[in-house]
């Protein structure tokens, strides 16, 4: 095992992988990653399964046996994801009996149209919850407005759930109010708080690369200087956010009927600014307690070159404060950023989906 990714595990930071792929699956390299590289979680997205679909000869015999039968290109799409899903599960199952179901995690997201509709969402959370049928998945949903209520829902029947597309504060505390909401739902029920995981993904390089292109515009020596620094600071202040709630009466009463803490992940840890070092989320948000779900690219990076000495985090809630205040001075309007990347994250998602069923529908073509 890499020594670094070993000290970064050391240091309760558990490392995902955010990519999956039958190819993956089958040729044992997923199995690889854990053993050698730490993994102990996996993501996936839209367009990572429509990628892995188009290489490859990985899925022609299940797409082969899906167009004998004539199945639609939804149920399709379900079908061939959740196999794959499935299949890590199995893979991580080991690491999530070793770590008492805290890791081990595969993480599937619901169709992102149905982003601003919470009973769908709650639908389809169900129907994936029931398909994959695994106690280590994680149900992605979408940190919207409509999505809350549909995060409060689906942990009340028990079902894990991997909050997804957050990037302000004030969404972040919603998100955490939504999760503390569905674990008092699901104790009114009797249901086991222990068996119920979940993690809030909160982005961020994405917050990155649209701050640094509103300071670039505004093109002033003390605006340039803050480039690079917002989404570290974002995610501090989220992990400042997190501290907050968890010390709460509210919270402790469900600790101690047997709940846990909705672990930080950060998410989008890839860094778009090749100017920037390829560890920048890696070694800035390195804290006890919480995920980095990492591309590969960025894995192996971590893996040769991060840098691991101590926590980065908690230590630095002042300077991020700071950041954020010479951001606004700057001339940043925190609201329209994060305003601005919600709505363009749900766009992207739901393209990413679009991308995946037409892939779908030409492979069935070619079947």
């Amino acid at each position: 095992m890499s020594e670094i990714l070993h000290r970064l595990s050391a240091q309760g930071v558990s490392i995902w992988l955010d990519t999956i792929s039958r190819e993956r699956l089958r040729s044992g390299h997923l199995a690889a990653l854990v053993c050698d590289k730490n993994v102990v979680g996996v993501t996936s997205n839209p367009t990572i399964f429509a990628a892995a679909l188009s290489e490859g000869d990985a899925y022609d015999d299940q797409l082969h046996d899906l167009q004998v039968r004539g199945v639609g290109v939804g149920e399709a799409a379900r079908a061939i994801t959740t196999y794959d899903i499935r299949w890590a599960c199995d893979v991580l199952r080991p690491v999530y009996d070793a770590t008492g179901g805290v890791d081990g995690r595969v993480s599937i997201e619901v169709d992102p149209r149905l982003a601003k509709d919470t009973e769908r969402t709650v639908a389809e959370a169900r129907a994936l919850w029931w398909l994959v049928d695994r106690p280590n998945l994680f149900i992605k949903i979408p940190a919207t407005v409509e999505g809350l209520p549909a995060i409060t829902a689906a942990l009340a029947e028990g079902i894990s759930v991997n909050v997804t597309l957050i990037f302000s504060l004030e969404r972040y505390r919603a998100v955490l109010d939504a999760w503390l909401s569905g674990l008092e739902a699901a104790r009114a029920k009797g249901v086991d708080l222990s068996r119920i995981e979940s993690v809030g993904s909160f982005f961020v390089s994405r917050v990155d690369t649209e701050v640094d292109k509103r300071l670039e515009a505004i093109g002033t020596d003390a605006a340039k200087l803050l480039a690079g620094k917002a989404g570290v600071a974002n995610a501090r202040l989220a992990h400042a956010t997190f501290n907050e709630i968890t010390a709460s009466s509210r919270w402790q009463a469900l600790s101690a009927a047997g709940a846990r803490p909705q672990r930080p992940l950060w998410a989008s840890t890839g860094t778009k600014n090749p100017a920037y070092s390829p560890t920048l989320y890696i070694d800035d948000l390195v804290t006890s307690g919480v995920v980095n779900t990492m591309p590969e690219k960025t894995l192996d990076a971590a893996a040769a070159q991060a840098t691991v000495n101590g926590d980065t985090v908690r230590p630095f809630y002042e300077d991020a404060w700071n950041t954020m205040a010479a951001l606004k001075e700057a001339g940043i309007d925190y609201d329209d950023v994060v305003r601005v990347l919600e709505e363009e994250g749900v766009e992207k998602f739901t393209a990413s989906w679009n991308e995946l069923i037409d892939t779908v529908s030409a492979e069935l073509n070619k079947a």
